[in-house]
């Protein structure tokens, strides 16, 4: 957490899920301590997809499907998300979650290495959700701006590491994290803007050279 918990606990509180199963998720979660962007992030997300007319995303690093949850339902119902884990038994789970809530036909399952998969992919995209294991960040990032269609977004998790991202540190997964901020930053392609929520969201819209 790296807003104030007071922001946090009255945010928590007036927001609410769109969909039960969003509960569900969470819940399954807390119990077998999986991280998630949490509801806050989820309601951004739709926010974003609502208002730039996305109709395709790339998630990297899925889980257990909760984020995607989220993008599915505010996408129109000929739209796509293209989900990529690692995890076999994660990905067997979202799709559980997704056929419970009636959304599984817009979802595309990749299982393998993100960094491994997308420099692959043939098409661009609307969004692209960067959640993959943190080290790695900045080298998938050359291959997220390939495939992000210019006007299109870049959106990557915790980029504040629950604010410790802000410290000097030789810490290598901290580290790593901010050599990813600073190349969001020195890359002339990119437009960013870094907002304090959940731990550090940082949205990258490319512009057109």
């Amino acid at each position: 957490m790296i807003t104030h918990p007071d922001i946090e606990e009255y945010l928590q509180k007036v927001v609410t899920v769109p969909i039960p199963i969003l509960t569900e998720m969470e819940q399954f979660a807390q119990k077998q301590n999986l991280p998630i962007v949490g509801p806050l992030v989820g309601r951004l997300l739709i926010s974003l997809i609502k208002f730039g007319h996305v109709h395709t995303v790339l998630e990297c690093g899925s889980g257990f499907g909760y984020s995607a949850m989220w993008m599915a339902l505010a996408l129109s119902e000929n739209a796509k998300i293209t989900c990529i884990e690692l995890d076999d038994k994660n990905i067997q789970q979202a799709k559980k979650f997704f056929e419970k809530a009636e959304l599984l036909h817009k979802v595309t399952f990749l299982k393998g290495d993100a960094n491994e998969i997308v420099p692959e992919l043939a098409t661009t995209y609307d969004l692209i959700l960067n959640d993959i294991d943190k080290g790695q960040y900045s080298k998938i990032l050359p291959h997220l701006i390939k495939r992000v269609r210019v006007g299109g977004m870049i959106f990557s998790t915790n980029v504040l590491w629950q604010g410790k991202g802000t410290q000097q540190t030789v810490n290598p997964a901290i580290r790593a994290i901010q050599e990813y901020n600073e190349m969001l930053i020195k890359e002339d392609c990119l437009w960013n803007s870094f907002i304090p929520l959940g731990e550090g969201i940082a949205l990258s819209i490319k512009l057109r050279r």
